[in-house]
Formats: C-alpha cells, structure tokens, sequence
C-alpha cells in the first residue's frame, strides 16, 4: 500500500482497521504546566492509537548528547517503537494537538533509524475531533513487536556543522522559532537570548493554513515560502529550534515543498550553551 506523507482524517478513517496501520499520539507540552500528553491521551484519542512520549521515548536524557532533547540511543528507541508494536512491515501515522511541531519528531526519527513507512495526520487530533470522528480512552495492546534501528548520521547536522555553514553563502540557516524568540526580546529556558548568527527566521506555524487551521499549507506554497529565504539557491539546508523537537516539522514541510534538509540536533538549547558561539539578534535580515 503506497501511502502519502501526508494523510487526511478521511484516509485515516478508511485505513485505520488496516493491520499493518499503527496510529501514534505524539502530544507534548513545554510551557503548560496544567497538563501532559499522556493525560490528554487517557482523556481521549484516536482510536487505536498508543502514545509515545516525547522526553522519555523519543529523547536521550539530559547530558547523553547535546541540548535538552538529545536524539535516543538505537537501542531505547528501538525499544519504545517495538513496545507500541511497529514492525519492519509496519506504517505509522503520527499526530499531535499543535501543528505537528511534536509528532513530526517521530516522523524525523523513524526516517533517521531507517524506516521510511511513517506519514502525518493532517490536522492532527484537532482536525479529527474538528471532523467529529469519534474518541476512545481505553489503552490498545499490540504484540511486541521487532523494531531494528539501522541509523542515518547523514540526517544530523552538529553545533560544526553549523559554525561551517552559517559562514557558507551556499548554505542556508533556519531558525524555526517564535519571532520573540529569534530577535532576543525573550528566552524562557534556554541560557542565553538570540539566535545563530546568519540564520533566518521561519517560524513552523508560517507552514500552516492558519492558527485555528493547522493543516499544511499546500506544497506549492511550502515551496514559496521556502524559495524566498533562499531555499532554491541553498545546496545544504538546516533546521533548527529550541531543542531539535519542533525543527522536525519544518524538516517536514521542506520535504513537502521537495527540499531536502537536516536537523541540527541540540538546536539553540545547544549553542546557546557554548560560551564562545555568538549569539545574534533582531528581526530577519
């Protein structure tokens, strides 16, 4: 079965009995202390769906790589994907409440291990309950399954690499945060304020319809976009965020749009660790 990247809330109500269709709750929250994303997902979820959570199954800890959200060693997320029964056979379908600023992290890191049989829930849970598609609140139990990792380092971009490129006029920087955040005024937990210097600003809701709408922008406008920070000039392309989460997203949308990117994997959380990388800040150059 040749699945898009992509997928409509009436594809996945077509196709979610379908055996080797695994459904992923990738719910998240950074700033909001008055919930977490395996309680949401208790509350009600796409049926069928298993949760993985975003520090504990798709992350290292804090200190076993670079930044707050270091990639997860083969072996624990081949742990985690076996435990939610994703197979070799097996195509996921991952979705959040935001925009899929957390569900492309599995998206991201199904591709980096190896397995490209992963697609978004348009829309996500929002556009789902918005479509009036039913919800359950019981936990499905899947067969462990035998997730084999088979990592691509070629999709990483280190704290280097992006020194390197950030001075290379072939290259091309995005900084897929909050505007509030690129330009300096605020910084609510990474150490220092600002931005790499030469990186531009393409914050991951610009890639959506709106913020009511979070469906993806068409590819054709993805690719706009993209064309006017230099994407179609830029012969090597880096995302980054905060700590490496929501910058998949972005690595989503420029696949859409047919531009191939990499992750910078500690993100800002990274370099503004690092005493002697330079910080910029003000609005888009």
């Amino acid at each position: 079965m040749s699945v898009p990247p992509l997928v409509s809330t009436d594809w996945l109500a077509a196709h979610m009995s379908d055996p080797n269709i695994r459904i992923v709750d990738v719910r998240w929250y950074l700033f909001d202390n008055t919930k977490t994303g395996r309680g949401e997902y208790l509350n009600g979820h796409i049926p069928g769906a298993v949760f993985l959570d975003v520090d504990t199954d798709l992350s290292a800890p804090r200190g076993q790589g670079p930044g707050r959200h270091p990639l997860p060693k083969p072996e624990v997320f081949a742990a985690a994907a076996s435990r939610a029964g994703i197979s070799h056979d097996t195509h996921v379908i991952a979705y959040d409440d935001s925009g899929a600023g957390n569900a492309a992290r599995v998206w991201w890191l199904l591709r980096y291990f190896g397995h490209d049989r992963v697609s978004l829930l348009d829309g996500g849970i929002t556009q789902w309950i918005a479509d009036k598609r039913p919800l359950e609140t019981s936990v499905p139990s899947f067969p462990v399954s035998s997730f084999v990792p088979h990592p691509r380092p070629e999709m990483v971009a280190n704290l280097q690499a992006v020194d390197a490129y950030r001075h290379d006029p072939k290259a091309l920087v995005l900084d897929v945060r909050v505007p509030e955040r690129y330009e300096g005024k605020i910084e609510p937990i990474d150490p220092r304020a600002g931005h790499v210097p030469g990186a531009k600003n393409a914050p991951i809701g610009g890639n959506l319809n709106s913020a009511e709408d979070m469906r993806f922008r068409s590819s054709n406008e993805l690719r706009q976009r993209f064309e006017k920070l230099g994407a179609d000039r830029a012969e090597k392309i880096v995302c980054y965020c905060g700590s490496g989460v929501n910058a998949c997203q972005s690595v989503f949308a420029l696949n859409l749009a047919g531009f191939a990117s990499l992750l910078y994997e500690g993100s800002w959380s990274d370099w503004s660790s690092h005493a002697d990388c330079p910080a910029a800040t003000g609005p888009n150059p």
